[in-house]
């Protein structure tokens, strides 16, 4: 049996389908595209507030979330291969009610992802050109987005991975900038030490007088914003080749590579950038271009935004692929309308008019500020790392019986459980804002499932391919 998509003639008389077309590497680079190792330049400037000058410490804690909850991914994706992601273990491992809830919060996180990634490049462009009205870069770009994803996945992983490399190799020449500074003896406010009396090796960034563990956690939930992506690949299952191998291989990677790039960078930018962020920045939730600007000067800050805005829009393109497919498993399964959301385009194998109500929501980045989106994005992604993790505890304990072997324990009970727990944590810190926000979109949410449902008295809907 191939992969190749089917004949003319047979998908007339058959539904289209996503097609597998991704291998190991493809995913990773989608994963990194998603994640912008870039964006840790964006939100230093309110993770530092809030963690009391402790960025790297607050990127560890929240790397210890995620790494925790990518093993859960693995669990769940060799056990339900499905482009549905947390929505579709939800449903499956606990109920499809609570799969539908989990799913409508996850759409909060991956709806928003893109509209994120617009505005981070409407603040490079307008840094660059203050007089362009931003409403041209925000059509321009998000109609950039539509047509890349219109292409296809594999044009989608084959566009980002050269994107990807140059980020990289920018992060690699900033932090060496800041390395040099600081050996010699200065940082952002200027000459601290002589000839290289400078410690560059101190433990202040991670952990001082000042440090407060509440601030830390609050800084991680920040952070969960930086980490998505490595959750979205898990929505590629329907089209990576040898699934249940590739995916939980690739989304464990993607984050812990992510994660030692955040870690490493904050470190030297914590040591170069002292204190209260204020001093240094107008807008500390707006800090990519000051920061370029601190470190490399006018040229340097001009050259790298430039670049930013291809990798943000790597960014988008990857979270616009990512959200369109779980809506397409959302509309296969009937909970939202079906020929809409469920449709596959013949020609291309991609959700067409999903790929088109994104790009439309992402149009009203022009009315939103970056802190809020963000504080937006973290709820929905807090809520599906919660459940991932509950649902191998509800597939792999509960139903299956599988906690009498040691090996059995370690994976399937006290993996999760931390996982569970490092997210708990972050709960207990989350935004005002962000809750408000979160529960009136779940609220909206549980109204809809009470109508589909009949006011509770049946089940949500799901795909059965037997009768596709």
């Amino acid at each position: 049996m191939t992969d190749r998509p089917p004949s003319a003639a047979s998908a007339s008389s058959t539904p289209a389908r996503l097609q597998k077309t991704l291998l190991l590497w493809h995913v990773i680079i989608i994963g990194l595209a998603y994640i912008q190792p870039m964006t840790l330049l964006d939100t230093f400037g309110m993770v530092s507030r809030d963690s009391l000058q402790h960025v790297p410490t607050s990127y560890f804690v929240a790397l210890l979330a995620v790494l925790l909850t990518s093993l859960s991914y693995g669990h769940m994706i060799r056990r339900y291969p499905s482009s549905g992601s947390a929505y579709t273990y939800a449903q499956k491992a606990i109920h499809p009610n609570v799969g539908f809830m989990v799913g409508w919060s996850s759409l909060l996180d991956y709806l928003l992802s893109p509209m994120v990634n617009i505005l981070l490049a409407k603040i490079y462009l307008t840094s660059i050109f203050p007089e362009v009205n931003h409403w041209v870069w925000i059509v321009g770009l998000t109609a950039l987005m539509v047509v890349v994803n219109l292409r296809g996945i594999r044009f989608v992983a084959n566009f980002n991975g050269l994107i990807v490399f140059f980020q990289l190799l920018i992060i690699a020449i900033f932090t060496f900038l800041v390395w040099r500074e600081l050996h010699a003896g200065q940082n952002a406010l200027g000459a601290i030490a002589e000839h290289g009396g400078l410690s560059l090796w101190s433990g202040s960034p991670f952990w001082s007088a000042q440090a407060d563990i509440g601030a830390l956690i609050t800084g991680a939930t920040i952070l969960c914003f930086s980490f998505t992506g490595f959750d979205s690949l898990s929505s590629l299952a329907e089209e990576t080749h040898n699934t249940e191998k590739t995916l939980p291989k690739a989304i464990f990677l993607t984050a812990l590579i992510s994660g030692l790039i955040f870690i490493a960078a904050t470190y030297f930018l914590q040591l170069y950038f002292p204190g209260d962020p204020k001093q240094y920045f107008r807008a500390v939730d707006e800090t990519q271009p000051e920061i370029l600007y601190l470190v490399g000067g006018a040229l340097f800050k001009s050259v790298v935004l430039a670049f930013a805005i291809v990798t943000v829009m790597a960014s988008g393109i990857a979270a616009h692929a990512g959200v369109s497919r779980l809506m397409y498993v959302m509309g296969r399964d009937g909970v939202i309308h079906k020929r809409f959301f469920g449709h596959i385009d013949p020609k291309t194998f991609t959700p067409s008019y999903n790929i088109l109500l994104v790009g439309a929501v992402a149009l009203t980045a022009g009315f939103l500020s970056l802190e809020y989106v963000v504080a937006l994005i973290s709820f929905g992604a807090l809520t599906a790392f919660s459940f991932v993790n509950l649902s191998v505890l509800a597939e792999y304990v509960w139903r299956q019986g599988r906690w009498h072997s040691l090996g059995d324990v370690l994976r399937y009970v006290v993996t999760p459980v931390l996982g569970f727990m490092s997210v708990g944590a972050m709960w207990l810190e989350v935004e005002p804002t962000s809750l408000t926000s979160g529960l009136i979109w779940g609220s909206i949410g549980f109204a809809y499932l009470g109508i589909i449902t009949g006011g509770f008295r049946s089940c949500a809907p799901q795909y059965r391919e037997d009768i596709e």
